[in-house]
C-alpha cells in the first residue's frame, strides 16, 4: 500500500468521494501542515494552527496510480477558490497536495501546469508532507455513518 495526502475543503466530502475510487483501500480524515503537535478539531478551527483538513489515502498502485488520484482530486473541488472551499471559508479549508517525494511533487506540478495552460487560476498549494494527525473518531466515515451526502464536493470530470 502507498499513501497520498490531499486537502480540499471539509474532509468529510473528500473522504466520501475517494472511498468510491477503485484501488483506494482506506481513507482517513485528519490534519496536516501546521505547527501544533496532535491538534484537535477545535484547535484547527479556532486556534490558527496552520493545519489543513486533510485526507490520508491508502491505495494499491497496481490498481490506481498517483497521477490518477491527483486528477481525481482536482475533479472533486473548486481548485480555483482561494479562501476555502464552497461555503467553508478559512485557512483550514484551502486546497493543497502534500507531496512525499520529488516524483510526487513533479507529477502534481505537471497537472497544475496543465490546468494553468488551460486558463485556470489554480489556488492549490504544493506542500512538503510532514506529519499527518488523525482526526477525532466522529469525523471518520462521517457521511457513511450519518447517511447524508456531501454538500460542497461533487465529482466533475475534466477532459484530461
Amino acid at each position: 500500500m502507498e499513501k497520498v495526502f490531499f486537502a480540499c475543503g471539509c474532509f468529510w466530502g473528500v473522504e466520501y468521494l475517494f472511498q468510491q475510487v477503485h484501488g483506494v483501500k482506506k481513507v482517513t480524515s485528519g490534519y496536516m501542515g501546521g505547527t501544533q503537535t496532535n491538534p484537535s478539531y477545535e484547535d484547527v478551527i479556532y486556534r490558527n494552527t496552520g493545519h489543513l483538513e486533510t485526507v490520508e489515502i491508502e491505495y494499491n498502485s497496481e490498481e490506481v496510480s498517483y497521477l490518477e488520484l491527483v486528477k481525481f482530486f482536482f475533479e472533486i473541488h473548486d481548485f480555483t477558490q482561494q479562501n476555502g472551499q464552497g461555503p467553508d471559508i478559512g485557512y483550514q479549508y484551502l486546497s493543497g497536495i502534500f507531496y512525499q517525494n520529488s516524483k510526487e511533487r513533479e507529477d502534481a506540478t505537471e497537472i497544475i501546469e496543465l490546468l494553468k495552460n488551460r486558463g485556470f487560476q489554480v489556488a492549490t498549494m504544493l506542500i512538503e508532507g510532514k506529519v499527518f494527525y488523525k482526526a477525532e473518531e466522529y469525523h471518520q466515515n462521517y457521511y457513511n455513518k450519518t447517511g447524508k451526502k456531501p454538500y460542497c464536493h461533487i465529482h466533475r470530470p475534466i477532459n484530461w
